[in-house]
């Protein structure tokens, strides 16, 4: 289930103007000149053209339409991780590419991934959904620490999950 699936107090139907007029709203019109705490629902659905009642339709709160937003950020992290996966060059080469498009990433919706970790900080259930998120990495990073263990490239020592678990957490603090 997608980030905005799991975030949407109804079903996903494409092309449905008002949603999206809200989420644009927040996102370009709003969130790039101020902070998730600074913008009420009467800003975004003034900026959108909806009524207050159309936000509630789509959004229980703010916090849960800026985590809609993050379907891109949390795509392009994705991609950038499978870089990292891959086999394909040097474990350096792989670990340079992949925090290049990570970087690329945050730094092209730097006022989403602020207004996410202050969405994270505030509300309980987006913060389970960038914990869960966060989680869906662990083993792909333990299955690298594997690989480059039995290739030789890096020492034995705690077992690959709970390493991989750390790592994550510890990029996350």
């Amino acid at each position: 289930m997608t980030p905005q699936a799991r975030l949407d107090r109804r079903g996903p139907q494409r092309g449905d103007v008002r949603r999206e007029a809200l989420l644009e709203a927040l996102s370009e019109q709003l969130l790039e000149v101020s902070s998730l705490d600074a913008i009420n629902v009467a800003d975004i659905t003034k900026r959108a053209g909806v009524s207050r009642s159309a936000f509630y339709f789509y959004f229980e709160n703010k916090a849960y339409a800026v985590a809609a937003l993050m379907g891109e950020v949390y795509d392009g992290a994705a991609a950038a991780s499978e870089v990292l996966m891959s086999q394909e060059g040097t474990p350096r080469a792989r670990l340079q590419q992949m925090l290049t498009g990570l970087f690329d990433v945050i730094g092209a919706h730097q006022h989403l991934y602020r207004a996410m970790l202050d969405a994270r900080g505030t509300d309980e259930t987006v913060r389970k959904m960038w914990d869960t998120d966060r989680e869906s990495f662990v083993e792909p990073v333990a299955d690298l620490i594997r690989a480059e263990r039995a290739a030789g490239h890096a020492p034995e020592g705690a077992e690959a999950s709970a390493l991989a678990t750390v790592l994550l957490d510890l990029n996350d603090r």
